[in-house]
């Protein structure tokens, strides 16, 4: 693990504050996991963690156990706790799951105007990354304004279940050998939804953005495919 990842994962030592729980480590882990501090097939060390975050070996572990839960880490015996690596059968199933979830939120929208400051944030923080040639970042930013979206529903079991299911996201991001042609194109539509919205147009908005998740599953299938294959051991 290198020695920046420990680093910035020091950083988030405030967060634990005086009351430190294995789901708050557990939720920092996710974070940094979904944001890219942690790529799939990376050993996690339990030392390395716990002096980072001040936590006992036994809150870590059991932090592991729970992201273990999630799909988001793996025990190999005698080899220790790694961030998993995924299957084009989890690809699939995670796009399912966006679908499902993603566009029943903008199908119940009430009446607009809706509450789109985080949607519209998430668009200028992706925005900042293109014009910048930063092609992680506005994979990270693809993320957060899916998540903004899914915030919509004020629904706090639906944002838990799907924060998730976007850091599984990040981890098939991370396989992805061209990350300018994966997530450029996806930013203007990001934007339409955004505006269809603002326009009030929850129909329009729930229709693109169904097509947005069926042509961004065809081409996370096709790298995966090419990329990984039957064996994930071969994105690591």
């Amino acid at each position: 693990m290198a020695e920046q990842q420990l680093t910035a994962l020091a950083d988030d030592r405030a967060l634990l504050g005086r009351t430190s729980t294995a789901e708050r480590v557990s939720d920092i882990l996710r974070s940094r996991i979904a944001d890219g501090y942690f790529p799939p097939g990376t050993r996690l060390s339990e030392d390395g963690i716990g002096g980072a975050l001040g936590v006992s070996r036994n809150t870590l572990r059991e932090a592991f156990r729970l992201l273990t839960h999630e799909r988001l880490l793996v025990h190999e015996l005698n080899r220790g706790v790694f961030v998993r690596v995924l299957t084009v059968e989890d690809v699939e199933d995670i796009y399912r799951t966006r679908s499902l979830v993603e566009c029943a939120v903008v199908r119940g929208l009430g009446e607009p105007p809706y509450r789109l400051e985080g949607v519209a944030a998430a668009v200028a923080e992706g925005e900042r990354a293109t014009a910048g040639n930063d092609w992680k970042a506005l994979g990270t930013a693809n993320i957060h304004f899916h998540r903004e979206l899914v915030a919509l529903a004020g629904s706090e079991r639906t944002d838990e279940l799907m924060r998730s299911v976007f850091a599984e996201l990040r981890l098939a991001f991370h396989v992805v050998d061209d990350p300018r042609r994966l997530h450029e194109p996806y930013l203007a539509r990001n934007r339409r939804i955004l505006e269809a919205l603002q326009a009030g147009d929850k129909r329009e908005a729930e229709r693109l953005l169904e097509t947005y998740l069926t042509d961004s599953l065809e081409r996370m299938v096709e790298v995966y495919r090419r990329r990984v294959g039957d064996d994930p051991a071969r994105a690591s």
